[in-house]
């Protein structure tokens, strides 16, 4: 009797058992599917490309080749809106990746970002086109919004300088033109080729009048071909490290223009009689003078861009906002 009532208990605890291991086994892979689908990322390099001229809200932008490219500005983000989007050069945007959208620079390219308002400096890939509204100078990925420490705000006051060895690196190597050589302060790896001389020698007579142990050989001398290996050197791409640098105070301006006249530049306040605090300021780049006409300086960029829309609509296509 005893036995026949532990059955039924043994068989119901086997099915319990077995229920339990299928769950289980069913939630191993599960996991295991969920992580080895890989996540969508953008390719390390598109396709070379500068562009032709092209226009946003009516002004007009030309992209060029630089790698000596400075400027102070607002930096904005964006992300999710444009996420796995193609961009400008062909790659998809990753907005959980290190990239940036930049008007005229050359795609792609390498930028160091330097937030100035809390000294956060960041190296970025520039990979596509923008920003859209007229008071930002790039754009950058979500990502790297949060590690330059501007995501919640929106918004920073930055500085914006190309890595020149690196976005050259970079060009010949999608392009294929040039001969590059070997720097000490970049990386040796196995994706750009570049020259670096061979090492040849040759065993010279004695000068006259020394003496030497060594044997004579009578057999005729050739000079010896220098010999051209191939080294190859990548530029680094963007890991994340974040460096600080020491923050500095800022001021913010909205700059019409600047002269080498004058009178030029006082007509040109005299028109942007409506905007506050319009002031000619002279500096001198070289040899020669220049006459800034700016308003400001603003305490928050909502009221820099209202000057700047005004400007714009004035017919000053070039006006912009400069940090300094």
């Amino acid at each position: 009797m005893a036995v026949d009532r532990i059955k039924p208990l043994i068989l119901s605890l086997g099915a319990l058992f077995l229920l339990s291991a299928c769950a289980e086994t069913q939630l191993i892979a599960h996991t295991a599917k969920r992580i080895s689908k890989p996540e969508p990322r953008s390719p390390v390099s598109g396709k070379y490309k500068i562009g032709n001229p092209y226009q946003i809200k009516g002004v007009w932008y030309y992209p060029k080749e630089s790698f000596d490219h400075v400027e102070t500005g607002i930096a904005s983000w964006y992300g999710r809106k444009f996420h796995l989007r193609k961009t400008a050069n062909g790659e998809v945007f990753d907005m959980n990746e290190l990239t940036a959208a930049h008007r005229t620079l050359q795609m792609p390219s390498f930028v160091q970002v330097t937030n100035l308002e809390n000294g956060r400096s960041l190296k970025l890939r520039v990979n596509d086109r923008g920003p859209f509204a007229h008071g930002r100078i790039i754009d950058v990925s979500r990502r790297a919004a949060q590690l330059l420490g501007f995501e919640r705000k929106g918004t920073a006051r930055v500085r914006v300088r190309i890595l020149g060895a690196e976005s050259r690196a970079l060009a010949q190597r999608l392009t294929g033109s040039g001969t590059q050589v070997a720097r000490a302060d970049l990386p040796i790896r196995s994706d750009v080729q570049v020259a670096k001389p061979g090492v040849a020698s040759e065993t010279l007579a004695p000068p006259p009048g020394a003496v030497s142990n060594a044997p004579v050989d009578a057999t005729p001398r050739r000079r010896v071909a220098v010999r051209q290996e191939r080294v190859t050197v990548a530029p680094s791409q963007p890991d994340g490290s974040v460096t600080v640098e020491m923050v500095e105070d800022t001021k913010l301006y909205v700059q019409a223009g600047s002269f080498i006249r004058w009178d030029n530049a006082h007509r040109v306040r005299a028109r942007l009689f409506q905007i506050r605090d319009v002031k000619i300021t002279s500096f001198i780049d070289g040899e020669r003078e220049f006459f800034r006409v700016r308003s400001g300086p603003h305490h928050h960029v909502a009221d820099a861009d209202r000057v700047l829309e005004i400007m714009i609509h004035l017919g000053y296509d070039n006006a912009r906002i400069v940090v300094e």
